[in-house]
């Protein structure tokens, strides 16, 4: 039996927009648009540049052409990813069940914390979204309803009705009538376009469906989605955080370039930005790949498998600098770079080696955690590795 649930989707408003203008209050009220990396396109809009005509995506080249008016700002991910650390830390203050979704979103398993707060489910989701306001000055829609999928439809529809909206019982089927099938959160392109195909349009006609029906037509997952929108929580709030399956750090050049030593020093960048993660998550990587990406968007990629598992950058950049000589041209100009790090161990599970040399390992092991001390004191990329060719 599928337990009855009160789930919230908090969803941060044009989050990155949002954290300029709690760090800049003379934004505030302003056309202010968020670019890309290295000032790409358009990824986060005010909603005084959207009422310009602003488009996500657009190329700056053009949105500077065309609004002249408009604020345009380099992308902080390192700021953005603070503020975001912050507002999960006070969903959680809320609740245990917090679910990280993305960057400026997340799922809040609110069950039973009526008697907690002594307040009903909506005042409760307008107390998380006051309160990271008040602290983060972060504006926030909350969806509300009694599963993750019509929480994500309540939380889109709440960002133009006040910044919270509730799908009740009494009201999934009034909903659903007016959601096409294209808007219901977990059904892709080519899935939509067979259930147009069979005369589905819109998510009523989908929970119309039998069980048998959508599992020998489309798959399992999609019964689970019906069960979903009629209201019932199939798919649980994961607290627990999720180990990835591979880690990538990749960016784009500002300029076409060819320069070695800028290259390896970008992927020298990318492989210490990973390596923080993978000790985040107490891990060791068995598989380090690079990746070099032309003006005219050719990809070359090398890979090697290591004898032993690491999370230590010195030794990754190592094997970096020998793949990058492996694929690269001097004749090329080349757009970007990347690292992918993946085939992991974990710490605690990790078998000792016969010839590993302990007194070197123990001092690796000292200076990872030195590394580690200093950028959290200091700040991300307080300190930094290099090469000189």
């Amino acid at each position: 039996m599928v337990k009855h649930k009160i789930i919230a989707l908090v969803d941060c408003d044009s989050f990155f927009v949002s954290v300029e203008q709690a760090e800049n209050k003379d934004l505030k009220n302003k056309p202010v648009c968020v670019l890309s990396n290295n000032d790409g396109c358009v990824i986060a809009r005010s909603i005084e540049a959207k009422k310009l005509g602003i488009t996500m995506g657009m190329p700056y080249f053009m949105a500077k052409r065309e609004f002249k008016d408009c604020i345009y700002l380099s992308g902080n991910h390192d700021l953005y990813e603070k503020y975001s650390a912050e507002i999960m830390r006070i969903l959680r203050n809320f609740s245990p069940d917090v679910e990280v979704y993305s960057i400026d979103e997340a799922f809040v398993d609110l069950t039973g914390l009526r008697r907690l707060y002594k307040k009903n489910y909506a005042d409760i989701a307008l107390m998380i979204k006051d309160t990271i306001k008040k602290e983060l000055d972060i504006p926030v829609s909350i969806g509300l309803s009694s599963s993750k999928t019509l929480a994500k439809l309540a939380s889109d529809k709440a960002k133009n009705t006040g910044g919270l909206y509730i799908i009740g019982s009494g009201k999934i089927c009034n909903e659903l009538k007016n959601t096409k099938i294209d808007e219901i959160w977990g059904i892709g392109r080519n899935i939509a376009l067979f259930l147009r195909r069979n005369g589905i349009l819109n998510a009523y006609e989908l929970i119309s469906q039998s069980d048998e029906w959508l599992k020998s037509n489309i798959n399992i997952t999609a019964v689970e989605l019906k069960h979903e929108l009629m209201g019932e929580a199939v798919f649980s709030v994961e607290s627990k955080q999720k180990i990835p399956k591979s880690i990538q750090h990749t960016s784009s050049f500002k300029t076409f370039t060819s320069d070695k030593n800028f290259i390896i020093n970008s992927l020298n960048y990318h492989i210490h930005r990973a390596c923080i993660k993978l000790r985040e998550i107490n891990a060791s990587c068995l598989s380090v790949s690079i990746i070099l990406r032309t003006k005219d968007f050719k990809t070359f990629k090398e890979k090697r498998i290591l004898s032993v598992p690491t999370n230590f950058e010195l030794e990754l950049s190592s094997v970096a600098k020998q793949l990058f000589e492996q694929i690269y041209c001097q004749n090329i100009l080349y757009r970007s770079s990347g690292i992918v790090l993946d085939k992991f161990s974990f710490n605690n599970e990790e078998q000792l080696y016969l010839f590993e040399n302990q007194a070197f390992t123990t001092k690796k092991n000292n200076l990872v955690k030195t590394l580690d001390k200093i950028e959290k004191k200091y700040g991300k990329n307080a300190i930094k590795t290099g090469y000189k060719f």
